[in-house]
């Protein structure tokens, strides 16, 4: 308790500051360095040398696909670190609020570190304004912190977030992507990032339909992740053998943001699988 106590025995003034709406504004005023980015950090010796960022682990293909009053987000599980498969059933796909979902591409520690802080982030905003932010303002949110972390992104170390939620004003899906200096930019209908993306949209393509089923919108993401599985090595497809299926969280005005169980993540994968050998 005395590590947060002034000599005197007072908390120090930012934690008696009213209605700080921003924990990460917050976190920057009183112990920047537990920021992820640049804020009070620096990188070790030989941290920036190409060949030790290429052996970090690396997340890979994640996509989105607007639905009927919904949005659905999933990703792959595979992590690559240079050619070498660094972990199999890796989460890329986390549910941020009751109704918005994020997912990640790019450094693992650095994306897991970002998605954290952006939980807390909306869940603090949320108990000191005693209500939610809206969908554009928590896009705008978590752009403003992708930017606070350009410095490390020029030296290699980059996170780039795909963002998604049921916005409540409209009543509909909404998807948004990022660069590097913090975008948001929004997509319509469906978008991918990652090493497998170019692979999963062209799926996308072929498979959406507007104003699709969830069930449907599911579907059509594992098949694109299959799809961008086939031709990217970085991508790892299901993984009937071990029991390695995709991630999938489904976004409705009516259910908010659920994750669907492995039961019926593997009754999606097998479905795919099963289509393909058929055909």
């Amino acid at each position: 308790m005395s590590a947060y106590l002034d000599g005197k025995g007072w908390q120090p003034a930012v934690f008696l500051t009213p209605r700080v709406a921003s924990f990460s504004d917050f976190l920057a005023s009183y112990s920047p360095e537990l920021l992820p980015g640049v804020r009070g950090r620096s990188l070790p010796p030989g941290a920036g040398d190409s060949e030790v960022i290429r052996d970090l682990p690396h997340a890979t293909t994640i996509v989105a696909a607007a639905c009927d009053r919904g949005v659905v987000v999933a990703g792959d599980r595979r992590a690559t670190a240079g050619n070498m498969i660094s972990k199999r059933d890796v989460e890329k796909v986390f549910r941020s609020d009751e109704y918005s979902a994020i997912a990640m591409a790019g450094v693992a520690s650095i994306g897991l570190e970002f998605i954290r802080l952006f939980q807390v982030e909306l869940e603090h905003y949320e108990k000191m304004e005693g209500r939610s932010l809206s969908l554009e303002g928590k896009a705008n949110r978590l752009g403003s912190m992708v930017r606070g972390n350009i410095a490390l992104a020029m030296q290699g170390l980059a996170m780039i977030p795909l963002f998604a939620g049921y916005d409540e004003e409209s009543g509909i899906g909404r998807i948004f992507s990022y660069d590097v200096a913090g975008g948001p930019y929004e997509e319509h209908r469906y978008h991918s990032i990652g090493s497998g993306s170019i692979f999963a949209k062209n799926a996308l393509k072929k498979l959406y339909f507007d104003d699709m089923s969830v069930a449907d919108a599911s579907l059509a993401c594992v098949q694109a992740l299959y799809d961008a599985a086939d031709d990217d090595s970085a991508t790892g497809g299901p993984d009937l053998v071990r029991r390695i299926y995709p991630t999938v969280i489904t976004i409705t005005g009516a259910d908010g943001a659920v994750k669907l169980s492995e039961e019926r993540c593997q009754e999606v994968a097998e479905a795919v699988v099963a289509g393909r050998m058929n055909r």
